[in-house]
């Protein structure tokens, strides 16, 4: 391979870049656009839950129950009803999501130190936030139902009833819970993948539709260091690109960043050389640039979307998805984003995605290569 061949080729396709303001602009935009949009828009947290309260008791600890749920973050009280058909009606309309029924005799059961119980009617329909739901109002209902009984043993004997054990809690790495601090970065690395293979997935399609393909085959110029030119004129796109969606996610999602920029910066940019390769081999398949296009979308946004992790766990997926994930690269860019942004952590920890990320495009490299020589002989 000659430096001087492969440099040439990428200041021709730099200037063509640059010469289409329309492209580059989009280009540029649209990864902020799309961050923006699904940052905002993408939001996982089950907080403020509509919620209706039917108090049949009427007492001080059920007041005090009432209180807890409007002091929470994760309810938001729309209102009291005095009968059933109301809840009923109100969650058919999908008004409230979860309805809390106190029945008759809660305190002076609670108090007594008998067990008591507390309805909560839920709108199953979607059963994962009802299941959030679910589990904040039962914390909420044990949390007051400690309480009274301990005043109330204190009162009886004046010995404070001891909780058998004392689970405390800590979140690591996402104190919050705020959905945004792992949506975020698993957006970064879903939009570098679609961006980098649309963007150089048109590039030899388009070459063979323009008719410069037979001008490029009249020089000396090898099908791999063609490959590398146009890989690396994208590359500069996708850095810029890059250096937005970052800025983007700490500065404007306010995303922690803990991690080493100048490692992130590194496996961003292996990521990226993946991605282009991806695009190029596409496009050494196709002469025609709507194709390029449509197997850039269907092989680059549904897989990163759907089968890297970002939003749905792979490992409650069924056993024949969770095989073909590992050819997804950018399940391996989120695990890095993840730790480098939320963990802190470093090579020492994230160097096996790196490494798959490696092997990865020297592979694709491989393809793309041989394709395009393929097609030229």
């Amino acid at each position: 391979m000659s430096g001087r061949r492969i440099r040439a080729m990428f200041v021709k396709e730099l200037r063509h870049i640059v010469r289409d303001g329309r492209s580059l602009g989009m280009a540029l935009g649209v990864p902020v656009l799309l961050l923006l949009l699904f940052g905002f828009a993408l939001s996982l947290d089950v907080d403020r839950i509509p919620t209706l309260v039917y108090d049949q008791d009427r007492t001080a600890e059920s007041r005090e129950l009432i209180a807890r749920f409007q002091g929470s973050r994760f309810f938001q009280i729309r209102g009291f009803v005095s009968d059933y058909g109301v809840i009923e009606r109100e969650i058919d309309r999908g008004a409230v999501l979860l309805a809390v029924v106190i029945p008759q005799k809660y305190g002076e059961r609670l108090t007594g130190g008998h067990r008591t119980q507390v309805q909560l009617l839920l709108d199953g329909s979607d059963s994962n936030t009802a299941s959030i739901a679910k589990g904040y109002a039962e914390t909420v209902v044990r949390g007051q139902d400690v309480v009274v009984k301990s005043a109330a043993q204190d009162r009886r004997a004046g010995i404070r009833m001891m909780v058998p054990v004392d689970a405390r809690l800590r979140d690591w790495y996402n104190s919050t819970l705020e959905s945004k601090n792992y949506v975020v970065p698993g957006l970064i690395a879903v939009i570098l993948m679609i961006i980098s293979a649309l963007l150089t997935s048109l590039t030899i399609a388009r070459e063979w539709e323009s008719g410069t393909m037979e001008q490029l085959l009249s020089t000396p110029l090898r099908p791999a260091e063609m490959v590398l030119g146009k890989m690396l004129a994208f590359f500069v796109v996708g850095v810029v690109d890059s250096l937005i969606a970052v800025l983007v996610g700490v500065f404007v999602f306010e995303v922690p960043l803990r991690g080493n920029i100048f490692l992130l910066a590194a496996t961003t940019g292996i990521f990226l050389v993946g991605a282009l390769f991806w695009g190029i081999f596409i496009s050494a398949v196709t002469k025609t640039q709507l194709l390029a296009y449509q197997l850039g979308i269907l092989s680059s946004f549904l897989p990163a979307f759907l089968l890297s992790g970002f939003i749905y766990s792979v490992e409650n997926m069924p056993g024949v998805i969770q095989v073909v994930t590992y050819i997804v690269p950018a399940k391996y860019f989120v695990t890095i984003l993840k730790g480098i942004f939320l963990k802190g952590v470093g090579v020492e920890v994230l160097w096996v995605p790196i490494l798959l990320l490696v092997v990865y495009a020297a592979i694709i490299f491989t393809a793309a290569t041989n394709k395009l020589k393929a097609k030229l002989t």
